[in-house]
């Protein structure tokens, strides 16, 4: 998914004729972040540079932006998670199962021992 959007970052900030250490100070990150996070070479953004990176190329549809419940972090975790699990699921079925069945067993540790 941060591959997707990289490459999004760079196709419109390239296209705005930005570049990429001058986007990188608008944004208050490194250079050397900035070319990783649109290679897709990082496994992590932060939500408030992403909200900057909207401000600045609007790389989201409005609709998608104003579904997001900010004011939730449970909500944005939950999401985030989700899409870690099923990215692994793809690459490894095992692994991802494995993360989930001790989540799972988790949980119900804590229920049971309330």
């Amino acid at each position: 998914m941060l591959r997707d959007i990289g490459q999004k970052i760079r196709q419109l900030r390239t296209q705005k004729g930005i570049g990429l250490n001058a986007f990188a100070d608008r944004l208050g990150v490194s250079a050397g972040y900035l070319s990783n996070l649109e290679n897709g070479k990082t496994d992590t953004i932060q939500l408030t540079l992403l909200e900057k990176i909207q401000d600045e190329l609007s790389i989201f549809p409005n609709e998608i932006i104003e579904s997001l419940d900010t004011d939730d972090p449970v909500n944005l975790r939950l999401k985030h998670i989700d899409s870690l699990l099923r990215r692994l699921h793809n690459e490894n079925p095992k692994q991802a199962d494995y993360l989930m069945t001790m989540v799972e067993n988790g949980i119900d540790v804590f229920h049971t021992n309330e």
